[in-house]
Parts: C-alpha cells; structure tokens; sequence
C-alpha cells in the first residue's frame, strides 16, 4: 500500500514537473520573439537614420552651394557697406548651416565646407579693405606720435615682453600638425601671459601646444581649437565655430564655447562649458564641467559671427566611451560644484 502511494506521489510530483517545464516554453519563446522584433526594430531605425542622414546630406549640399554662389555674387558687385553687410549676414547663415550639419557630415564635405567658408571670409574682409575711404596724406611731425599710433591696437597692460610672445608665430612642425595654412597659436612655451585678438583668429584653426603654467587669452572667434601636451595652464577662448579638441593635458582651467567638445587622455582638468552637441571624454579621469562664465567686450558679436546658439548649452551632458553602464554616473568626470566655481578669469 505504501509502494502505491509513493508511486501516485511521484506521478503527480512528474506531471507538476512537466507543466511546469510546458508553462516556461511560452516564456521562452515570448521572449525571444520580443528579442526579434526589437532587433527588427533597431534594423530599422538604422535604415531609418541611413536614409535621412542621405537626406540632408543632399540638402546641406544643395542649401550651401546656393547660398556660397550668392556671396560670392554679393561680393563680386559690392560697391557699397550695405551690400557687403548682406554678404557677410548671409556668410553668417552659411557658417550657421555648416555648424547645425556637422553630426551628419562626412570628414571630407565639412573641411571642404570649412574651407570654403575661410575663402569667403577672406574675400569679404578683402573687398570691406578696398571700400574704405583712402586716407588723406600727411608728413609725420613726431617719432613719438607713431610710437603712441602703434600701441593703438595692444590690448592694455600687456608689457612689451608678453607682445611679442603673442605675436610670436608656431614653428612649421606645428604648422603642419592641422595640415593648414590658417593655423595659429603658440608652442614650447612656459609661465607666460598669451593673447591673440579678434582680428587674429578669426575662422582660423587654433594650435596650443607643449605649453606649461601659461595664460592663454584668445578673443574673438577661431574656426577650430587644439589643445595638446599642456600642463598647469589656464585658457580663456570666445566662441569656436565647430570643434574643440583636447589631448594629453593635465591640470588646466578652460573656459570654452564651441559646437563639440572632444577629450582624449587628459586628467583633473576643470572645464567652463558652452557646447551645442554632447562633450565626449576618452581615457580621461578628473574632468570637472560648468557653465561658460568668460565675458569681454565684444563677445556677443563673436558669437553672432561663429554661429552658435547661446541658448542651447550641453555642459552638462557628457559621454564617457570608457564606461558604457547606463545605471552608474561616470567616475571619470564630475559637475563641479557651485562654491568651487568662482574663478578669476584676468
């Protein structure tokens, strides 16, 4: 009688078993059919993504050749300040175009848009040159007088030593590194006061380099910006038309406006932040990020000139490609707090 029970108790003990084995099948293939359909899904939105990034790549080429050709009309049949200010309002649409473009566009078509844009400038800064009034002619009655004439376009309090290092130009080596005759900047350089002004940077990539405990104040508005192999170093730069780029620098303060923000192993770096796109930091650790504070004259007219919209700001808004868990913060780069932000930028 007992062998009978246990046998009824192992019958109904197998058939829990193997509804319960059955019950877990339709989860399984639940499962794997959500698995489907969401890899059908991301096939899709990749094609998607495919198509429209097409799209406006035809767009942007349309778009900007069209308005490229009305400049350089505007430019050609320019008698007049106002013609001109149209062709440089219009050259301000285009650098616009080219900065709202730049997530979609290949690493040819923006250099070529870039350069582009560079030639434009020239021509219109050119032909602004050629329409302004002839100066009348006069002897010079006093050396004194042309001393005091030339000082005219020095930044005040800048000593005669810190002059000419700014105006010092890079080495070729440096030159060559942007593959570029629009370069500028500084190189090998230590425990100096740097500055370059508007008229100087303007739609020029920038290249600082091999710099150790230097302040570096760049007003007005650079097409690009690198910064390599600096140490303790301090830099203030207005507002950059497409990228800045960061690489192998350790404990800087940088007060920068830009459309993206790249930075390769760098480290306890504290970073004064305008950016239209998401910053990306790679091989990094103690990146600190706040708001953009650095403020000087002429700086609204610098950003009207890069492009950038003042009212979208990503500082905030990091990607770390060294730490992909979505459910973690980042231990590479941090806010900095509030009552750590006032510094003093002269």
């Amino acid at each position: 009688m007992e062998s009978v029970s246990c046998s009824a108790a192992a019958v109904r003990t197998g058939d829990m078993e193997s509804q319960r084995d059955l019950s877990l099948v339709p989860e399984r293939l639940q499962r794997r059919e959500q698995e489907r359909q969401l890899e059908v899904e991301r096939r899709k939105q990749k094609r998607q993504n495919q198509e429209a990034e097409k799209e406006n790549s035809h767009f942007f080429a349309a778009t900007f050749a069209r308005e490229r050709a009305a400049v350089e009309e505007l430019l050609e049949r320019a008698e007049s300040v106002e013609r001109l200010e149209e062709a440089a309002s219009r050259l301000q649409g285009l650098q616009k175009l080219l900065n709202d473009s730049v997530f979609f566009l290949a690493a040819y078509d923006l250099r070529q848009g870039q350069q582009a844009l560079a030639r434009l400038q020239a021509a219109l800064d050119e032909r602004r040159r050629e329409l302004q009034p002839k100066k009348r002619f006069a002897f010079k009655t006093r050396r004194k007088d042309a001393a005091s004439s030339t000082k005219v376009d020095a930044a005040p309090g800048i000593p005669p030593a810190v002059e000419s290092i700014r105006d010092s130009p890079l080495p070729k080596k440096a030159e060559g590194d942007l593959g570029s005759s629009w370069v500028c900047g500084f190189s090998n350089l230590e425990s100096q006061v740097l500055e370059k002004r508007a008229s100087e940077l303007h739609q020029r990539d920038v290249l600082l380099t091999e710099l150790s405990n230097c302040t570096v104040k760049l007003y007005g508005n650079p097409n690009t910006l690198r910064l390599t192999r600096t140490h303790s170093c301090k830099l203030l730069c207005g507002p950059v038309s497409t990228s800045v780029f960061l690489e192998d620098c350790s404990d800087c303060v940088l007060a920068v406006a830009c459309q993206q923000l790249r930075i390769h192993s760098t480290k306890d770096t504290r970073i004064f932040l305008q950016v239209t796109s998401r910053a990306i930091v790679e091989d990094c650790s103690g990146i600190q990020f706040a708001p953009y504070t650095w403020s000087y004259p002429e700086i609204d007219k610098d950003f009207e000139s890069s492009g950038l919209d003042r009212s979208k700001n990503n500082w905030n808004d990091v990607d770390d490609f060294n730490w992909l868990a979505r459910d973690m913060a980042s231990p590479n780069w941090s806010i900095l707090p509030e009552e750590e932000r006032n510094v003093q930028w002269d």
